[in-house]
């Protein structure tokens, strides 16, 4: 189960506390102060994790607190340091204050870490104030404090490739079809309600990340439906494989279907907007050839596809299509390889 949101609650460790001790000896009664420094409190630092695709365990383990740093001692012995916790969390976490709601970090990069919550610093002892002057001096220094944070965190995919459609566009049996994901497939719209991420191969050992968004609406932008937490995903792929259901079985149209998921982008984002997008005809198999290659030239002559311009008849079905809509992708998001761009 994909959870893309979580809200956890961080604590540094404090710093040791310093001492105020002076050294007492058989043959030196006033050997002079002799009280160590405490040590740093435990940073707490968020860990980007390739390993990890959900928030999911945030769900039951929220709180995550550092140790605190030791205290000082006499014959001027430092506290120790305490070990900094280190969470682990997925690529593609934002996180954000929610007291402030500030941005805290974008995290994108396996092993990038981000201090959160930075750990106190351990307090003074007497014998760092020793002087010429004041050779028995009785002040400590304080030891910083914890800090407090409560942080939300928004999972936003990273895929190479974004499929996006209508409901029931056929997104999800064709993700089935090119990975070894296993999506849930229904023939009603709504089936996925939460991202799912495929693995594609191809010939030569190559791969492709590809995330099945749930069905976008007609107002999304405006959070309709579940409007943002669907096209927030898309913002981070690298390009989009737009479904179109050539003849859809509630009688809509497949031009005008088309123009809302474009439109929704559009008003969400111009980055979003201007992805690369290819376009893929879905369930070919549901028609004979005659009739889908008529519907395929009525909605390029509408929308102004080139000819040029890479375009495909797929069937997540009966995998017709899939290999070269494939080729076409991995062609698309080698940037040295790009020759086209749509707007």
């Amino acid at each position: 189960m994909l959870v893309d949101e979580a809200t956890i609650f961080v604590r540094s460790g404090r710093g040791g506390n310093g001492i105020v001790s002076l050294l007492r000896e058989k043959d030196r009664p006033y050997a002079g102060p002799d009280g160590g420094d405490g040590g740093r409190g435990g940073d707490v630092i968020l860990v980007g994790d390739p390993h990890l695709d959900t928030l999911i365990e945030f769900a039951f383990k929220p709180h995550h607190h550092a140790e605190h740093g030791e205290s000082g001692s006499g014959k001027c012995c430092h506290g120790k340091d305490a070990p900094d916790l280190r969470v682990r969390v997925p690529l593609g976490s934002v996180i954000v204050d929610v007291a402030t709601g500030a941005f805290v970090a974008d995290i994108t990069e396996a092993g990038q870490e981000v201090v959160v919550a930075e750990g106190g610093k351990g307090g003074f002892g007497n014998a760092h104030f020793k002087t010429s002057t004041n050779q028995t001096p009785s002040e400590s220094h304080p030891a910083g404090e914890s800090i407090d944070r409560t942080l939300h965190l928004e999972l936003k995919l990273i895929a190479d490739i974004g499929l996006v459609g209508l409901p029931n566009a056929g997104k999800s049996t064709l993700l089935k079809a090119v990975s070894r994901a296993n999506p849930k497939v229904a023939a009603y719209p709504f089936t996925t309600l939460k991202p799912q991420l495929g693995l594609a191969e191809l010939p030569g050992d190559r791969r492709l990340i590809v995330a099945d968004i749930p069905g976008l609406i007609e107002g999304a932008s405006d959070g309709h439906g579940l409007g943002h937490d669907f096209l927030r995903h898309i913002e981070r792929t690298k390009a989009i494989v737009h479904l179109v259901e050539l003849a859809p079985i509630d009688g809509s149209d497949p031009v005008a279907n088309y123009r809302a998921i474009r439109a929704e982008l559009h008003a969400f984002s111009t980055e979003l907007a201007e992805k690369q997008e290819i376009v893929a005809f879905s369930k070919s198999d549901l028609l004979d050839e005659i009739e889908c290659a008529a519907l395929v030239r009525r909605f390029s002559g509408a929308i102004g596809i080139a000819k040029d311009e890479p375009h495909f008849v797929v069937s997540g079905a009966t995998g017709s299509g899939i290999r070269e809509l494939l080729e076409a992708c991995w062609t698309l998001v080698k940037p040295a390889e790009n020759t086209w761009r749509r707007t």
